[in-house]
């Protein structure tokens, strides 16, 4: 049967790469550090490696995974387990892959699998100085909880942690107030939900055995760390969503809070925003690409709120660590205009990396002169309009965005252009930001015909590779787990699978030495 698979199989599968270089990849020390203080079940870690990168490149469950392993003869020539003839190892229990990711995930290399990977790739030249930047959403794994399913959710959660004798005041507590929910349920209270009184009166009740609870427990130094967490969590959810009437009633606030939790289940989980017109709930999955070997070289997993600013640090490491990658040319990054953010342009360029990211043109309201038609002069500290009135920047102190603003005012007044200017009563004013110059200097650059081309070619290259990590085949953007960490993880592995599986198509071998795309 090993015959029949290398002679059926592609040269280039995935199935005859791990067959071939399995042990290479994933050398049973690798792991060692993982079971010094507990030791392993007797499957050996290179096999349990190769299953969690099949596993994840078809997003296959636990179970099903083992299925495949025990029954697809693909899966057992990649494993190297033989059993063709039943003397080989027939199957594992699905538990073993849970326990393996819970040892890396607790390790001091958890990405050790994307690692090797990437590490393969740089050894035979694969990975090169450019970058393409961009990010998914990843859609959570639990239900958007309501206000009052949240506050519920959250006392439930307090009272499950609390162990018999706490619980037990804290019912003593409960009991004592007027809403006579035992919280043994996660079911919504059994009210009319269209009489509106009705449903301020059951969030009015709720809030207040929330903050009750909260009150019994303030001060007390004796909390295990389950029932802190428990309790810093109710008290988020009822700071988050309510506030208090005009005759003294927790009410629902109309607002949303920036950062509100959407669930007790996944509390790390965040609305997040791809556009202004379409939301998530989940979190963002970041990537950066290498463009000319389409290889991932690093992920980041964030709440689905965090913009796409924060993570590139954590994504271009190997630009800006002396130490990290190799290669020849000017390093380069690539994104869109999400990524042309004045900080973004700043730490590019104290990095010595060419900055091939977007910035968004200025604009105004409802076709008014856009900020670019204003000559804003930083030599000489000042701002002139359209119309040629000069105003100077006067310095704007302790703003996070805003260095110094010119104020037309007055002149406005009697300016012939003013309607194509500005509405404002107080007349038009320009902000100056403090990375104006960068700014100013990236959009002209790309207006440049050979930059437009250059990105042209490049950025899309990202999407292509993102649109490959979330097709169903692999899970989708569904979360297979909950919290960020886990989730995090998880992201990796799928990275890392879909690496091992790009290096297999472009003819990656170990000559016993290194790694090449032409053995000698």
């Amino acid at each position: 049967m090993s015959a029949f698979c290398g002679e059926a199989l592609p040269a280039n599968s995935i199935f005859v790469f791990l067959h071939e270089h399995r042990d290479v990849l994933f050398p049973d020390e690798m792991f060692a550090d993982l079971f010094a203080a507990v030791g392993r079940r007797s499957v050996p870690p290179s096999v349990v490696a190769a299953v969690m990168v099949l596993q994840r490149l078809e997003g296959l469950s636990d179970r099903e995974a083992v299925d495949r392993f025990t029954f697809d003869a693909r899966w057992r020539y990649a494993a190297g387990v033989g059993g063709w003839d039943g003397a080989g190892r027939a199957g594992f229990a699905h538990t073993v892959l849970v326990d393996m990711r819970e040892r890396l995930r607790r390790s001091e290399r958890p990405d050790r699998i994307f690692e090797v990977a990437l590490t393969a790739a740089r050894n035979a030249g694969l990975i090169g100085r450019r970058r393409v930047l961009d990010s998914t959403p990843l859609y959570d794994a639990v239900a958007t909880m309501d206000t009052i399913t949240l506050i519920r959710s959250a006392i439930r959660g307090l009272l499950g942690v609390a162990g018999p004798d706490l619980a037990g005041l804290l019912r003593v507590v409960l009991h004592g107030l007027s809403s006579g929910d035992d919280y043994t349920s996660s079911a919504k209270p059994l009210i009319d939900w269209d009489d509106k009184p009705a449903r301020e009166a059951l969030i009015d009740s709720r809030a207040r055995d929330g903050h009750a609870l909260l009150a019994a427990l303030d001060g007390r130094e004796d909390l295990p760390e389950p029932v802190a967490q428990a309790m810093r969590l109710l008290a988020t959810v009822l700071g988050q969503d309510l506030e208090t009437g005009p005759e003294g009633t927790l009410r629902i606030a109309r607002k949303v809070a920036a950062d509100r939790v959407i669930s007790t289940v996944d509390p790390q989980a965040r609305h997040g925003h791809k556009t202004n017109h379409r939301g998530f709930d989940g979190y963002k999955g970041h990537i950066a690409v290498d463009p000319d070997s389409e290889i991932v070289t690093a992920t980041v997993v964030t709440a689905g709120n965090t913009g796409d600013v924060e993570p590139v640090a954590d994504l271009i490491t190997d630009l800006t660590d002396p130490d990290g990658g190799r290669g020849n040319g000017t390093a380069a990054v690539y994104g869109d205009a999400a990524y042309g953010a004045a900080e973004i342009l700043d730490r590019l360029d104290r990095a010595g990396i060419d900055a091939k990211t977007k910035v968004q043109q200025p604009v105004a309201p409802t076709g008014k002169f856009t900020k670019d038609r204003f000559g804003i002069d930083l030599d000489q500290q000042r701002v002139t309009c359209p119309n040629g009135t000069v105003r100077p920047i006067r310095r704007v102190k302790d703003h996070p965005r805003h260095a110094g603003k010119a104020d037309f005012g007055a002149a406005c007044t009697t300016c012939p252009l003013r309607e194509q200017c500005t509405n404002a009563k107080t007349g038009r004013s320009i902000t100056i930001g403090h990375h104006e110059a960068r700014l100013t200097a990236a959009r002209a650059r790309q207006q440049d015909p050979a930059w437009k081309a250059d990105y042209r070619a490049t950025r899309p290259k990202v999407e292509r590779k993102i649109a490959h990590l979330m097709r169903r085949r692999h899970g989708g953007r569904r979360a297979r787990m909950r919290g960020r960490i886990r989730i995090a993880a998880d992201f990796n592995l799928l990275a890392a699978a879909a690496n091992l599986a790009r290096l297999a198509t472009l003819g990656l071998t170990h000559t016993g030495h290194d790694w090449t795309l032409h053995p000698a």
